[in-house]
């Protein structure tokens, strides 16, 4: 399986909330980096993502690029995060690093001022009358 195909196949396994095939998909050591949040390391990961499916927050991946470079694939995608009405998009870059099959680093950046302002609007829209 190639890097971009792992990649792909961790994010689409999220977006159908098949948390445990994504999880397969990284290394036991792998490190997670998300802008101004404190590094999740191994297990730390999968437990983070378990919870979300456990709590009911949805995901969803839009893919706008994907570029690949050996072992490292960047993602140019809209990341969106949903719990009951409420739905909050924003832009996300990141860098995957993949080694034999198995995703080792994953690097997220984002703009804070972007989700926060995307989730009020999701507020907002949450709870106005359909």
């Amino acid at each position: 399986m190639t890097a971009e195909t792992v990649v792909r196949e961790l994010l689409d396994h999220l977006a159908a909330g098949e948390v445990d095939e994504a999880v397969d998909l990284l290394d036991v050591e792998v490190v997670w980096r998300n802008t101004m949040v404190p590094d999740l390391r191994g297990p730390q990961v999968a437990k983070a993502l378990r919870d979300m499916v456990a709590r009911g927050i949805g995901f969803e991946v839009v893919h706008h690029h994907v570029a690949t470079d050996g072992d490292v694939v960047l993602t140019d995608r809209t990341d969106v995060l949903s719990y009951g009405r409420w739905r909050s998009e924003f832009k996300v870059r990141g860098t995957f690093e993949v080694r034999d099959g198995k995703v080792v680093v994953w690097d997220d950046a984002f703009s804070w001022a972007e989700g926060i302002g995307s989730g009020v609007v999701g507020l907002v829209k949450s709870i106005l009358p359909r």
